[in-house]
């Protein structure tokens, strides 16, 4: 036990420093953090004492290993869960973080060092300066457990390069640093021992200047390097096609992204396929977040999510009974099942008139 806050919260020379702090469980964020991030961010955002935010993990593991899943599981096991469950006010409190982050006034610099997964990224991902190291491993991993990617990621991953965020979300791939820059979730490389020179010149200095000091060439981006066999995989209408063409393809990494598919919740991966495709045609990462909002909450009663949470968390298997167990049954009525509007709980976030 300690007596320690979960969000470190600090002013000092002239930077607004957000330190999430539990690093035993890699910082991951629950909506008692959510709430304290919202508030300094909103707090700062009209104090001239403010002039840029900078949001760190504390440990040496990661940023942020994404939601608190567990307290996840306790809601989704009711079946009944929705909206004005604890778990529905969390992520409808963690969108609305994840939108004023994107529109922050205020440079909102953010070090995506070691592990930075699902709501790590979108604490990160739609930030002004991103800065990502070496140790950096970045992904959307929700299918896997039986959801789908959420906090503003279908709109990160929609507009990666080419089907670069088809892949990612479908096979919970791990970008490297080189990845992350390539797929557009990160801005600029700094090496990891120089981060801490990084903070103290951000505190004496302009922020543009500060990063650009320590920044250093962006390592290759083995995602990029496999385009070529990546578009043409994941171009397909279907899940279904996009394994096929996977495994005529001769590369083993193309074989093992099928298999990857194969193994997350099959409804779960048609809908983020379904997720992904509207997420590039919205206008703004609110209509996005609006979508996504509508599949969590509906997620949130489904046998598949408690299933994939039980067997990679809870009971630590790794050996999910997914239903229905494969992709042919499920139904396009249950995929569309996912997107139905909300009436009274919609998430109804707005863009800022201009933009």
């Amino acid at each position: 036990m300690t007596d320690e806050p979960e969000v470190i919260v600090t002013v000092d020379g002239g930077l607004g420093r957000i330190t999430l702090n539990r690093p035993r469980a890699i910082n991951a964020l629950n909506h008692a953090m959510a709430l304290t991030i919202t508030d300094a961010l909103r707090a700062w955002a009209d104090d001239d004492a403010v002039r840029a935010v900078v949001v760190t993990g504390a440990g040496e593991r990661g940023l942020c290993a994404g939601g608190d899943i567990v307290a996840i599981h306790a809601d989704a096991k009711t079946g009944t869960a929705g909206a004005q469950s604890p778990t529905g006010r969390f992520w409808r409190d963690e969108y609305v973080l994840n939108a004023l982050i994107a529109r922050y006034p205020k440079p909102y610099v953010v070090i995506m060092d070691g592990i930075v997964m699902g709501g790590g990224v979108g604490l990160s991902g739609h930030g002004s300066h991103r800065v990502v190291t070496e140790t950096a491993k970045i992904g959307m991993p929700e299918v896997g457990i039986g959801f789908v990617p959420d906090v503003g990621g279908t709109y990160l991953l929609s507009r990666a390069p080419g089907e670069i965020g088809t892949h990612v979300a479908l096979t919970t791939a791990r970008m490297t640093a080189g990845d992350a820059v390539a797929a557009g979730f990160a801005d600029t490389f700094v090496p990891s021992a120089e981060i801490p020179a990084l903070l103290d010149a951000l505190r004496g200095g302009d922020v543009d200047e500060a990063i650009a000091k320590f920044a250093a060439a962006v390592p290759d981006s083995p995602l990029l390097a496999q385009r070529d066999w990546i578009d043409a995989c994941y171009s397909a209408d279907t899940v279904e096609e996009i394994v096929d063409r996977l495994r005529a393809v001769d590369a083993p990494e193309a074989a093992r992204a099928a298999a990857d598919i194969l193994a997350k919740s099959p409804v779960a991966c048609k809908v983020t396929l379904r997720a992904l495709r509207r997420a590039r045609e919205l206008p703004s990462l609110e209509a996005v977040l609006n979508s996504e909002y509508r599949v969590s909450i509906a997620s949130l009663a489904t046998h598949d999510l408690v299933e994939g949470i039980r067997a990679q968390v809870i009971d630590k298997d790794r050996d999910p009974r997914w239903r229905p167990a494969d992709l042919a049954a499920v139904t396009e009525a249950e995929v569309a099942s996912y997107f139905a509007p909300l009436g009274a709980d919609e998430l109804g976030l707005t863009t800022p008139e201009g933009l």
